[in-house]
């Protein structure tokens, strides 16, 4: 079963919902930098975040460097946005506060 990609209108909803999240220059992924107070901070984020993708078998595109996490959502087999970006982005907010 094919998961059907966000309109322009929810993509710009969300982005309206998410301000810490931007639109990749494609249009394809949210990103988002997350700054931490230092590495183990950064790698205890990831931690609990990659328990939640897993979960969720949707799991982001990231990278790590000290304290800083960068992530990108996409829903590859869709090739681009949908609601399962949406839910992992809700729920990396909740995880970053």
């Amino acid at each position: 079963m094919s998961i059907p990609r966000l309109t322009d209108a929810e993509v710009s909803a969300l982005l309206a919902a998410h301000p810490a999240w931007t639109l990749r220059a494609d249009g394809k992924a949210l990103e988002r930098e997350l700054r931490f107070a230092d590495f183990n901070e950064a790698f205890g984020f990831m931690t609990r975040a990659a328990l939640v993708a897993q979960a969720m078998d949707h799991h982001p595109d990231w990278r790590n460097v000290y304290d800083r996490v960068e992530v990108a959502l996409s829903t590859h087999d869709a090739g681009g946005l949908t609601a399962l970006d949406v839910e992992l982005a809700r729920r990396l907010d909740a995880l970053a506060r």
